[in-house]
This record gives structure tokens, sequence and C-alpha cells, in this order.
């Protein structure tokens, strides 16, 4: 990683790009990069929504300057729309459970990337200002019980313990992102556990 990130200092430096930053890093990546960086990243762009919060890594992200950006803020497979935290918040500010979602992003301080080409998904994914989720509701985003579905996998019996001790869970579909040449051999150096 460091040969990589001195290659997109030069690129920084030399004003091709105007700024650079990673994706999906976690705390511990986040922090072995922050070690050999001469320019930081401005962004760390990871997956977050309500059913995902990542409170460790944006908090670190905003101790070290670095800007958190939030993709799928809608979360997967209905895992936000159907929530019912999310849809009793929906209900009682009359906004439709993607609003919540998004405006709760917004109010975490992170930028959110919605994805849509529905013409009245869109107006409504950009209908967030002028209004903010009262504090004793954004309070019960913390009720939400975190799991991400989307990179990562555990054994079932880890991801169960994890899960009783309230921890994060993340599954995922396989493990096509390590190999014997690649820098993470296995799946736990590619997750960190967090990630």
């Amino acid at each position: 990683m460091p040969e990589t990130w001195r290659a997109m200092e030069k690129l920084y430096d030399s004003g091709k790009a105007r700024a650079i930053g990673v994706s999906n890093f976690s705390t511990k990546k986040l922090a072995d990069l922050l070690a050999v960086a001469r320019v930081p990243p401005a962004v760390d762009q990871v997956e977050c929504h309500p059913g995902w919060q990542q409170a460790k890594l944006r908090a670190f992200c905003h101790t070290n300057g670095v800007h958190f950006s939030a993709y799928a803020p809608l979360g997967r497979m209905k895992v936000v729309a159907d929530n019912p935290v999310v849809t009793s918040i929906a209900e009682s500010l009359g906004r439709t459970p993607a609003q919540i979602a998004l405006r709760w992003g917004i109010q975490q301080g992170q930028s959110v990337l919605p994805k849509s080409t529905n013409e009245s998904r869109l107006k409504e994914n950009i209908d967030l200002f002028g209004w903010s989720i009262p504090e004793e509701l954004c309070d019960k985003f913390s009720e939400i019980e975190q799991v991400q579905a989307l990179f990562f996998q555990l054994s079932v019996s880890a991801q169960n313990e994890r899960a009783l001790r309230g921890e994060q869970v993340k599954r995922v579909r396989n493990e096509s992102l390590v190999h014997s040449q690649s820098i993470y051999k296995t799946m736990d150096e590619l997750w960190d556990g967090e990630i």
C-alpha cells in the first residue's frame, strides 16, 4: 500500500489530482496509511446506512480530518426501508424512510451518495434540507441491529457469537477478494473486524 499511496501523492503534487482518497478502509487500514502518508487521504468512502452505522470508523475519520462518505446510504434488500425505527420516524415527520436514512447520514456529518434513475426517487432524495430529525428521534437509531451483508464472510458460529455480544456482523457472498497473490491472504486480514 505505501508504494501505491506514494504514486497517488505524486499525482496530487503534479496537480493532476485535486484530492486523493480511499474506499473501504477500516480504522486499522486508515491508521496504517496515515502513519506513512505525506498527503493524508481526503476521504474514505464506505458503505454506511442506519443498518450499518460504522460509528467507530466515522469517529476515527472525523478525528483525523478524513471526510467520511457513505455509499449505499439506503442499505440493501430493504434493510433500511422496512426497519421499524426508520419507518416510525418517517411517519412521525411526514417523510419517506429513504429521506430519513439520508437525512440521518447528513446529520452524522457525512456525505451520502444514493443511487437512482427513477425521477420521483431522485426528487425525494434531494428534498433533505430545510428540515432535520430531532435529537430524541436520532437517538433511536442506536436501537437498530447492525448487520452488513455486502462483502465479507465470517463463519456462521462467529457471526452468531458477535451478534450475541451486540457487535456489528458482516456477511458476504464469497471469498473472491483474497488470494495467494493479494496483499490479503485471508478474509480476516482483509476485514480487520469492521469493514
